[in-house]
């Protein structure tokens, strides 16, 4: 009788059953846990954001961020992190963390209990949440998704919480967490947060800072109230004022400044390109550390409203090696992020020991030959090219050591006319200035007095030179000691010495530097400054028997300096940093080397008083003087070419004649006015003169042209 209620009873059973299976599989399959990696992939595959510069000697430089998706630093293994720190996090995270298997079972009944009670409201409703479920949703962004933090979702993150704690031990899963736990702002793991929130490293974090710690945790975001009212609450301080203040300095951002140096951001920022590169570099950091106090009390003492940038690059004369790079130091600087010891600015005049190297080693030039200082007016493709010297006037007839060492441009110009351009466009090429990419003509004869433009390291590079007897080698700011190049001989040694020696003397330059410049040394030291068109650029380069300083001052968007020139800018810092290099070991003179013999001269006709002088073997004289007027090459010496006459209305006109005047032996010699004859250049000629623009022309007896100039008269 009861048989047939019994089998329905175990139908119903059965079927519910089958059911409960169906359903307990289908709940598996749709909570199946993502793959969890290994704790040494995730170990090897971390990578920082940013990239480290070290010194010569392995210490801290300057670091660059360059991945910024988040700010990371290097992976902290958990025994440098604070034991405060670790006992902090555990202990209000998840403080049954070394027993359970992943998923905390007694603290989410315990949960469950207080949302059924207290409507899930209170400080504590994170605590279910274990270490290993929140590690599982940083390795697996699919567990953490804002708006899926359902029941599916939730329990694919127990799952996968159990899977690590089969899989890792308990002390890698912490130090996981540690290091891929997301803070405050865009700091990612206790490395880039102890840094940027406590402004120290994760060994060092004392209790207050461990409380605060564990405190962002369940809310990065906090406002320094909520922050130290729960960091007090995980402390159990009696007082919190103390904590309190603590997170009012963390919520503000005070530790927010690097951690580091700062002391190459644009070499760091030059050399550091993959997240997590670490590159030790030629730097000594105390030459560096001395480079930029002389530089930014330099910029400092002038003002911002005069020069705001300013860069040096000091080498080492043997090795190349790159001993200090400072791209700029900011201050008020209006371009502070770019590179000004790489940036290529106008020469000035520190490419004349170059010229005069080349036109002394071939034989044309001697220290002790004469070019004459006056106004000159050189015929050009674009036109006639008329230098003048800084001050604007001429100094006559001049040698070559006073023209080089008082930086005379128009001397300079002579000397290029005897060499070449294009030949000292490729001298220059040679010595590694490769901003020069057009031809000799391109630059012309404006390129003795610096037109072209040039970076501050290839300047260091090009003067080191100087210090090794004409040897090139390219420089180095990686210890490469296993792969340099052969250094290649550009200058002959003794026109490198002959140049070297002007421009280590003191008294040759007095004339335009005075007697005791800031290019006067207690020491042997040469050195050359140049200023460029605009006074937009400012240079002091120079080198003792080991080390090659150069200092460039101006403003890097181009606008001109204000009452700034070679020995107020740049040659202080030259002075300094040299001084810094040579403390207790004063710079000694190079030796003589073999093909240069010395004689004592006499210069008739000069300022310049007798001295004893260097010369090329087989090229000294006893006596230089200039050659007569009688001997020169006849030209028109006014007007000047480029000249402009105003015509004054209340005199007559017969009253303003321009005078003609000529040098050199010109019998025979005629002048030309706008292509008709003036009459004869020895009679005295004057121009009656009408508004416009005129051309003036000498001519030889045979009729070729031999000097001209341009003037306007309005």
């Amino acid at each position: 009788m009861n048989f047939p209620r019994k089998r329905r009873w175990f139908d119903a059973l059965a079927w519910t059953a089958l059911a409960l299976l169906v359903l307990v599989t289908i709940a598996h399959l749709v909570t199946r846990p993502p793959a969890m990696p290994e704790y040494e992939k995730v170990r090897a595959g971390w990578k920082s954001s940013e990239a480290w510069l070290y010194d010569r000697d392995g210490q801290l430089l300057d670091s660059e961020r360059v991945n910024f998706e988040r700010r990371r630093l290097a992976w902290v293994p958990l025994g440098d992190i604070s034991p405060a720190v670790r006992d902090a996090v555990v202990q209000n995270e998840d403080r049954r963390f070394w027993s359970h298997g992943g998923v905390d079972w007694l603290a989410i009944a315990s949960a469950a209990r207080a949302r059924l009670t207290m409507g899930g409201t209170g400080d504590r409703s994170r605590g279910a949440s274990t270490l290993p479920m929140q590690l599982a949703a940083f390795l697996d962004p699919s567990l953490a998704q804002p708006g899926k933090r359902d029941w599916r979702t939730k329990l694919r993150q127990m799952r996968a919480a159990e899977l690590l704690a089969d899989n890792w031990s308990r002390e890698e899963m912490l130090e996981a967490y540690f290091n891929l736990v997301p803070l405050r702002g865009e700091a990612q793991g206790i490395g880039a947060g102890a840094q940027s929130l406590f402004g120290k490293k994760p060994a060092e974090l004392n209790r207050t800072d461990a409380a605060l710690f564990a405190g962002l945790l369940p809310n990065p975001a906090a406002g320094a109230e909520a922050l130290g009212h729960r960091a007090c609450r995980i402390a159990k301080a009696k007082d919190c004022a103390a904590i309190r203040a603590a997170a009012a300095t963390l919520v503000s951002g005070e530790h927010a400044a690097r951690f580091d140096p700062a002391l190459a951001p644009h070499l760091a920022v030059r050399l550091l390109d993959q997240p997590g590169k670490r590159v030790t570099t030629t730097i000594d950091r105390r030459i560096q550390t001395a480079a930029i106090v002389a530089l930014r009390r330099q910029l400092a003492g002038l003002g911002a409203d005069r020069v705001r940038d300013g860069a040096v690059v000091v080498l080492d004369n043997a090795t190349g090696e790159v001993l200090a790079y400072v791209g700029g130091v900011g201050l008020k600087s209006t371009a502070a992020s770019v590179d000004g010891a790489n940036a290529r600015r106008q020469a000035g005049s520190t490419l004349k020991p170059h010229l005069y190297a080349q036109v002394i080693e071939h034989g044309w030039l001697t220290a002790a030959s004469i070019l004459d200082d006056s106004p000159v007016q050189l015929d050009t493709a674009s036109g006639l090219y008329v230098p003048k010297n800084y001050d604007h006037s001429f100094k006559g007839p001049v040698s070559v050591r006073h023209a080089l060492a008082s930086s005379l441009n128009v001397p300079a110009v002579r000397a290029l006319v005897i060499d070449d351009v294009q030949q000292f466009r490729d001298r220059l090429w040679a010595l590694g200035y490769h901003g020069l990419v057009e031809d000799g003509e391109y630059y012309g004869f404006s390129l003795a007095l610096g037109s072209a433009e040039v970076s501050l390291v290839e300047q260091a590079n090009a003067f080191r030179i100087f210090a090794n007897m004409g040897k090139w080698s390219p420089v180095h700011f990686t210890d490469m000691r296993d792969d340099r190049e052969v250094p290649r001989q550009i200058v002959t040694p003794a026109a490198a010495f002959i140049v070297g020696d002007i421009l280590a003397d003191a008294s040759a330059r007095t004339d335009a530097f005075g007697a005791d410049s800031a290019l006067r040394l207690p020491f042997w030291a040469a050195a050359k400054t140049g200023t460029s068109k605009g006074m937009r650029d400012n240079w002091c380069i120079g080198w003792s028997d080991r080390f090659t300083v150069a200092v460039w001052v101006g403003n890097l968007e181009g606008d001109s300096m204000r009452a700034v020139s070679g020995t107020s800018g740049a040659a202080p810092v030259w002075r300094d940093v040299m001084l810094a290099l040579h403390t207790g070991h004063p710079g000694k003179p190079p030796a003589m080397p073999g093909g240069v013999e010395a004689r004592q001269i006499t210069l008739p006709g000069t300022r310049e008083p007798p001295r004893r002088e260097y010369f090329l073997a087989g090229t000294a004289q006893s006596e230089m003087a200039a050659a007569p007027q009688a001997a020169r090459r006849p030209r028109i010496t006014s007007p000047v070419s480029g000249s402009v006459y105003a015509l004054d209305p209340d005199i007559p006109i017969d009253r303003q004649r321009l005078a003609v005047t000529v040098s050199g032996s010109v019998t025979g010699y005629r002048l030309i006015l706008d292509k008709r004859p003036l009459g004869d250049a020895d009679a005295g000629q004057q121009i009656l003169p009408h508004p416009g623009t005129h051309m003036l022309t000498l001519v030889d007896p045979g009729g070729r042209m031999i000097d001209r100039v341009r003037f306007t008269v309005r």
